[in-house]
Order: structure tokens, then sequence, then C-alpha cells
């Protein structure tokens, strides 16, 4: 009886900071962010700093960034960073999820509020010497992707590489000028990513013929259905499987696959669409999924303008 009460405590401890979160994140939702301050700091006075109440804090940084609140948003995310690296002088980043999470997330909505603000360049430059602090780390590719938000549309497409695939022969980028060029960088697990599947087809049917070309960059990620742990080969054979099962309809379209291209490339958020001209310059880099009356106007002006 004893044990088994101590393990219900257990599960309770280690449920309430995933209820924090959720408390918190329900506060924002509902334009409450004095709830959501009152909850972090009730939290903090019964458990102290803790990973899971700097992600909790996080959110209300994120918050404010989406309510346009740009001060409120750069502090929370000010707070938050400052109390993470106090952290990190005891513990590594990575030796649990929700810190790497909290952090990466400060960074990028102090970037964000700097750059409504009309500091971009102040906002790039921070994110670049974030990069170089945290290459090495799980966040890495977060700050990539904040760069090149604020910064990429308007320059060259970062190079491919191509040296694995799954599908037909890829294209060296390089060689891709005259055509307008979409990215889909996709993951096997990814809900959105099958999403938009179906809209990439219609794409391709609509402008394959007037010089569209798609190219889905995917990477491992160590497991396969379920979140199983797989080798390197046999996770291939399951992208391999998603790919047929849910992609047919993109059959036509070459997968590099490349840990680090994703990671140069930013897609930290799945999938991330990256729209190129005929002339290989970005036009549009995208986080997330796309509805086709979103997308289909700007493939338009680019393949039009031939």
């Amino acid at each position: 009886m004893k044990r088994r009460i101590l393990g219900l405590l257990l599960l309770a401890a280690l449920a309430a900071p995933a209820q924090l979160i959720k408390e918190v994140r329900a506060a924002i939702a509902a334009g409450d962010f004095p709830r959501g301050e009152k909850l972090i700091a009730d939290y903090r006075g019964a458990r102290g700093v803790t990973p899971e109440m700097l992600e909790a804090l996080s959110w209300l940084g994120r918050g404010a960034l989406a309510n346009a609140q740009w001060d409120r948003a750069y502090a929370f995310a000010d707070e938050t960073r400052g109390l993470a690296l106090e952290m990190l002088k005891k513990r590594p980043l990575d030796a649990e999820p929700r810190l790497p999470i909290a952090l990466g997330a400060s960074i990028e909505v102090q970037a964000h509020a700097l750059a409504a603000r009309n500091a971009r360049t102040e906002a790039v430059s921070f994110l670049e010497t974030e990069l170089a602090a945290w290459r090495r780390t799980s966040i890495r590719t977060r700050i990539q992707k904040n760069i090149h938000v604020l910064s990429l549309e308007g320059k060259p497409a970062p190079a491919l590489d191509m040296n694995e695939h799954l599908g037909p022969r890829p294209t060296p980028l390089a060689s891709l000028k005259g055509k307008v060029l979409l990215l889909f960088f996709w993951a096997h697990w990814c809900g959105d990513c099958k999403y938009q599947g179906p809209i990439l087809a219609r794409l391709q049917e609509e402008y394959g013929g007037r010089g569209l070309v798609l190219v889905g960059p995917t990477q491992r990620y160590g497991y396969a259905a379920r979140g199983e742990p797989v080798p390197p080969a046999e996770e291939m054979q399951y992208i391999n499987s998603v790919r047929l099962n849910h992609y047919a309809d993109l059959s036509s379209m070459p997968v590099p696959v490349s840990e680090e291209k994703f990671r140069n490339y930013g897609s930290s958020t799945s999938p991330t669409l990256v729209l190129v001209d005929r002339h290989g310059i970005v036009r549009m880099y995208h986080p997330g999924k796309m509805s086709y009356e979103e997308l289909a106007p700007r493939v338009a002006a680019l393949v039009g303008g031939s």
C-alpha cells in the first residue's frame, strides 16, 4: 500500500507541471495574462524555478507577441532567458525537453519583438549571436528558422545535400535556375505535412507544365512508427513507406534526406515551405502548413512572370 501511495504521489508530481503549462496557455487564450502570471508566481513560490515553470513563462511571451504587445513580449522573454541561463550554470541544456523549449521560445520572442519595433537588423544580429552560442544543441534549428524568417527572403536559396535521396534523383538547386522551385520540408511523423500533400499535388498539376518544380527534403529522427527507436537504414525504409502511402500523388517529387540541411534551412516547424523564383532567389519562407488559397497566388505570381 505504501509503495502504491508513493507511486501515486510521483505521478501527481509529474502531472502538475504539465497542468501548469496547460492552465497558463488557457489563460493566454482567454486574454487573461494576469491570471497566467499569478499561476506562475504561485507555482514558483511553492516549487522554485523549474524547466516546467520556465516553459509556462515562455508562453506568456509568445502570447503577448501574438497580441502585438511588443514591450510585454520582450519583457516576458527576457525574464525567461535570464532564468534559463542561471539554471544552465548547473546543468546542460538538453538534459530534459522543457528547458530547451523555454530558452528557444525566449530567443524567438525577443528577436521578433525587436523586429516589430523597427529593429530588424538588431534582431538578426541577436539571433546570429545566439546561433553561435547554441549551435551544438537542440535549439540550433529553431534559431536558424527565425534568422530565415527575418532575413532569407530576397537572398539566394541555400544549397541542398542531394547525396542521399528517395524517389527520383534530385537535381542540384543551382541547375534549376529558370524554374520556379517549391521546397517542401516534411517529416514522417507530421500530420500537417500530410494535410499539405494534396495541395502540393494540385499545384504541381496546375503549374508543373509552366515551370514549377517540387522538391521534398526530409530527415531521419531516429525512430519510426509509434516513436520506436530504429537504426538509420530501417528508418529510411519507414520514411519511404510513408512517402509511398501518404504522398502517392507526389511520386515524381525528389526527396533528399539530410539532417544537416534541415538545420541549415531552419526547418524546426513541419512542414516548412520555401518558394524560390527563376533566378534562384527565395521569395517566401514559411514555417507551417498553408492552404491552397494562401499558397496558389504566390506560386502563380512567380510562374506567371516567365
